[in-house]
């Protein structure tokens, strides 16, 4: 058992998703940054697809019942083990009884905590992880639960720290491809003029962003677009212009135009960015 002595803001438990079931209904879920997610499993030797905690922001505190191999990515907290300080993207041996704390993150907004094993509980639909927009999976970590870990795998971490780059704390810049409903805006390309700002109205679901600098997202007509569906990474302009960046909670469904589609590979950059923060839209590189 892992015990769960603290949370901040938020702490869920995700793994790479239940893919499959959009025809019910339920979208994939899983880790909203989807790297860090696989890193962290990399590191203690879980297969990628293991369940994990993603933290938000920082705050959790967790111990030990026995000895357990943990690591640490994403968004670089502040780690403690018995108030030993620790590097991030590093593997951690704690004894019994020992403490990792995660203090609160200065640039990027998810944490991911794994355990050699992998967090064991009940799947739902083939996952771990809990959809918070559909309610389905584990409900959020709490203060007091307790976490069965698995029986560990046959492979074994291969290095002791990761060489990976921080999130980005200032400007960040993201590529997207226009469409598939671009023709609906007078001029689209205004997306990738000037900045966007991230907004506080942000979460699992989607990174609603506001204008910092640049022209407004103006449409051809009000009229009303049919119900289609939307991919992860697509971004999505309701009346009032301000775009919406879908991340892995996003609904499967939507009724305002997507006028373009995040690169799938930079699509973990988005979840990480923190409101407030600048963010650049441009055309990918040719």
């Amino acid at each position: 058992m892992i015990v769960i002595e603290q949370v901040g803001p938020l702490a869920t438990i995700q793994d790479l998703g239940r893919p499959g079931w959009f025809g019910s209904g339920v979208g994939p879920s899983g880790a909203a940054d989807r790297a860090s997610s696989a890193l962290a499993n990399r590191l203690v030797g879980n297969p990628e697809s293991a369940a994990l905690l993603e933290v938000l922001v920082g705050g959790v505190v967790l111990r030990a019942d026995r000895h357990h191999t943990l690591a640490v990515t994403g968004a670089p907290a502040p780690a403690t083990v018995d108030s030993t300080p620790v590097g991030p993207a590093s593997v951690l041996e704690l004894e019994a009884g020992q403490t990792l704390r995660l203090g609160m993150a200065q640039r990027g907004l998810r944490s991911y905590i794994a355990v050699r094993g992998g967090i064991d509980i009940a799947p739902v639909l083939g996952s771990r992880s809990l959809d918070t927009m559909s309610g389905i999976g584990p409900p959020p970590v709490q203060a007091g639960d307790l976490l069965p870990v698995g029986p560990a795998p046959r492979t074994y971490p291969i290095v002791d720290l990761a060489p990976v780059a921080q999130p980005e704390a200032g400007t960040l810049t993201v590529h997207a491809m226009l469409g598939p409903r671009d023709d609906w805006f007078i001029e689209p390309n205004a997306l990738f003029e000037g900045e966007w700002s991230v907004s506080p109205d942000a979460d699992r679901v989607g990174v609603r962003l506001e204008r910092r600098t640049g022209p407004p997202l103006r449409r051809r007509s009000d009229d009303e677009l049919r119900t289609e569906g939307v991919a992860l990474g697509s971004i999505q302009v309701p009346p009032s212009g301000n775009p919406v960046i879908f991340l892995a909670d996003h609904p499967i469904t939507g009724g305002y135009p997507v006028i373009a589609v995040v690169l799938d590979a930079e699509v973990d950059l988005v979840a990480q960015a923190r409101p407030g923060q600048a963010l650049r839209l441009r055309p990918p590189p040719r």
